[in-house]
C-alpha cells in the first residue's frame, strides 16, 4: 500500500497556478452562493459549474490542452446556448407583467395590502434608546396625539409586533431624515395595543389602524375583507374568487403550448401576426434584391476604364458604409419627416405634393426600402468590385468579337460567374435583414399601427421588432408570447443558415469541379 507521505510534491512552478486557480474558484464560489441568497439559484448554478470547470481543467495537468478552449466553450454556453435556451423556455410559461413574481412573493404582496382608518391616523416620532443590558440600536415609536409609546425595537426590518402602550419618550427624537432612513424597518413594525387592535405604518409621516385587504387562511386559500374566498389557480397563475375573477398579481408558471395556440388560434394576434410574417419576408427579400442591384450597377460602373476620377467616386459611394448606421436612420427619420423633412419640401415645390411617410402603412414601407438601400448598398457594391475582377477578360471579348453587346455580355458571361461566390452572401444578407431591429426600431418604431389587433403591430413592423415590442415596449409586457415567438424566429432563421451553409458546401463544389 502506497503511504501518503509518498506521494510527490507539486513542482515549485506549479504552485503560483494552483493558487491562482484556488482564489479564482474561491471567488467564483462566493459569488454563486451570493446569487443564491438573493434568490437567484439557476443563476448561481451557472457560476457554480463555470467555477468546477475552471478548477479541474486548469488544476489539473492532464487537461492542459482543454484549457485553450475551454474559455470559447464558456462563453458559448453562457452568453449564446443559456440566453437561446432560457429565452424558449421563457415561451412555455405564462412569463409577463401580470404574473412576474413567485408564488410566495405574490402571497406575500396580496398579504400586504391594507386599507387605512383615516380616523386612527396621527404623526409619529422616533426616539434613539441606548439599552443598558442590550447596548446601542434601539428606538421607541412614540404616537403624540394618543401619548402611546411603543417597546424597545431594532427597526432592522425584521416582522415583529412590538406592545405599546401610555408612556412618555426621554430624548431627543429623529429627524425626518434620518427617520427615513428607517422606513423599511417601520413598515415591518406593527405597534400592539391593550385593546387588542394595532397601529401600523401608514406612510412617511403617520401611524394608523391598517386592515388587510387579504389574509392567508390556508396553503393555496386567501380570505378577503369582504368574507370572499380567493383560491389559487396554479394553471393560470392567478388567485380567483368565487366568480372566476383574477386577483393580480400573479405568478409564473408552465402553461406548454398555451402560447403557441394563442398565436395560431387567436384571430386578434393570428391576423396582425401572419401579416407582419409576410411583410418580413417581402422586406428581406427586396432589401437584398435593390442593395445587390444597386450596389452591382455601380461596380459595374466604377469597372468601366474610360470612367474619370474613379477614386473619388469609390469613396463617395463607400462613405454610406463608413458612417455608423444609427447615425444615417436618424438623418433620414428627419428627412422624411412629413411638415418639416426636406424631401417633401421638395416634392411640394416640384410637384406639389407631400406625402405622408409615417402615416400611411405602404409610404411607410416604402421609406423603410429606401433607407435600407442606401445603408446596405455599399457592402454589395465592394463585393462586387472584388468578384468582377475575378470575370476573365477573354470570355467578353470572345463574345464582343462574336457581335453581342455589352448588356449580352454582362448577362450571359459576367452575371453567370458572380452569383455562385454571392450566392452565400445574398443568403446571409438576407438573414441579417430578417431581424432588422435596428432599422425598423429608429426609424418607424414599427408605426403606423395595424388597427383592430390586440396586441401592439405596427404596419412597418418586422418579426423581431414585433416581438420587442410585445415583450418591452407596451403596458401589458407579454414575454412568455413574446419568447413564443422568438422561438418561432428561430427556426426560420435556422432554416435559413442552413441554406446558406448548402449554398456555400456547393458554389465550394462547383469552384472545386471547374478546378
Amino acid at each position: 500500500m502506497t503511504n501518503l507521505t509518498d506521494t510527490p510534491a507539486p513542482e515549485a512552478s506549479s504552485l503560483p497556478r494552483i493558487l491562482l486557480v484556488a482564489v479564482v474558484f474561491a471567488v467564483l464560489c462566493a459569488v454563486a452562493f451570493y446569487l443564491y441568497q438573493i434568490a437567484q439559484p439557476l443563476f448561481g448554478a451557472i457560476i457554480l459549474a463555470l467555477a468546477t470547470g475552471f478548477a479541474v481543467i486548469f488544476g489539473a495537468s492532464r487537461f492542459y490542452g482543454a484549457r485553450f478552449i475551454f474559455p470559447g466553450i464558456a462563453a458559448v454556453l453562457i452568453f449564446i446556448a443559456f440566453p437561446v435556451i432560457y429565452t424558449i423556455y421563457i415561451g412555455f410559461t405564462n412569463y409577463s407583467s401580470f404574473n412576474l413574481l413567485t408564488y410566495e412573493r405574490a402571497v406575500e404582496v396580496l398579504t400586504s395590502r391594507g386599507s387605512v382608518d383615516p380616523a386612527t391616523e396621527e404623526p409619529f416620532a422616533i426616539y434613539p434608546v441606548d439599552d443598558p443590558e442590550r447596548g446601542p440600536g434601539f428606538y421607541r415609536i412614540h404616537l403624540p396625539e394618543s401619548g402611546i409609546l411603543s417597546a424597545l425595537t431594532r427597526l432592522d426590518g425584521t416582522a415583529e409586533s412590538v406592545p405599546a402602550g401610555p408612556g412618555t419618550p426621554v430624548g431627543e427624537p429623529l429627524s425626518r431624515r434620518d427617520a427615513l432612513a428607517l422606513r423599511d424597518g417601520l413598515g415591518a413594525v406593527a405597534l400592539s395595543l391593550a385593546d387588542g387592535t394595532e397601529r401600523r405604518n401608514a406612510g412617511l409621516r403617520t401611524f394608523a389602524t391598517v386592515t388587510p385587504d387579504f389574509t392567508r387562511t390556508g396553503p393555496d386559500e386567501l380570505t378577503r375583507f369582504d368574507g370572499a374566498v380567493l383560491t389559487a389557480d396554479h394553471s393560470t397563475g392567478f388567485f380567483v374568487d368565487e366568480a372566476g375573477d383574477r386577483v393580480p398579481p400573479g405568478w409564473r408558471v408552465p402553461i406548454g403550448w398555451g402560447n403557441f395556440e394563442r398565436i395560431f388560434q387567436s384571430e386578434g394576434i393570428r391576423g396582425p401576426m401572419v401579416r407582419i410574417f409576410i411583410w418580413t419576408f417581402v422586406f428581406a427579400f427586396a432589401s437584398v434584391v435593390l442593395t445587390f442591384a444597386v450596389g452591382l450597377t455601380l461596380a459595374v460602373i466604377l469597372q468601366w476604364p474610360h470612367l474619370r476620377f474613379k477614386a473619388v467616386y469609390r469613396i463617395l459611394l463607400i462613405l454610406p458604409y463608413a458612417v455608423p448606421a444609427f447615425i444615417s436612420i436618424l438623418v433620414f427619420r428627419g428627412l422624411f419627416n412629413q411638415n418639416f423633412g426636406e424631401i417633401n419640401l421638395i416634392l411640394e415645390a416640384i410637384f406639389g405634393i407631400r406625402p405622408n411617410w409615417f402615416t400611411d402603412g405602404n409610404l411607410a414601407r416604402t421609406m423603410v426600402l429606401i433607407v435600407n438601400t442606401w445603408l446596405g448598398y455599399p457592402y454589395m457594391m465592394l463585393l462586387a468590385m472584388g468578384f468582377l475582377q475575378s470575370v476573365p477578360e477573354d470570355h467578353k471579348k470572345a463574345a464582343a468579337l462574336e457581335g453581342a453587346s455589352s448588356v449580352r455580355v454582362f448577362f450571359t458571361i459576367t452575371l453567370p460567374q458572380i452569383i455562385p461566390p454571392f450566392l452565400p452572401l445574398l443568403i446571409a444578407s438576407f438573414a441579417f435583414n430578417f431581424n432588422n431591429l435596428v432599422l425598423i426600431f429608429l426609424l418607424t418604431r414599427g408605426l403606423p399601427d395595424i388597427p383592430g389587433t390586440v396586441i401592439p403591430a405596427g404596419e412597418t413592423d418586422i418579426l423581431a421588432s414585433f416581438t420587442y415590442r410585445l415583450a418591452f415596449d407596451n403596458a401589458g409586457q407579454q414575454f412568455g408570447l413574446a419568447g413564443a415567438i422568438t422561438l418561432l424566429i428561430f427556426l426560420v432563421v435556422a432554416v435559413i443558415s442552413y441554406a446558406n451553409f448548402v449554398a456555400m458546401r456547393r458554389a465550394a463544389e462547383k469552384r472545386s469541379g471547374r478546378a
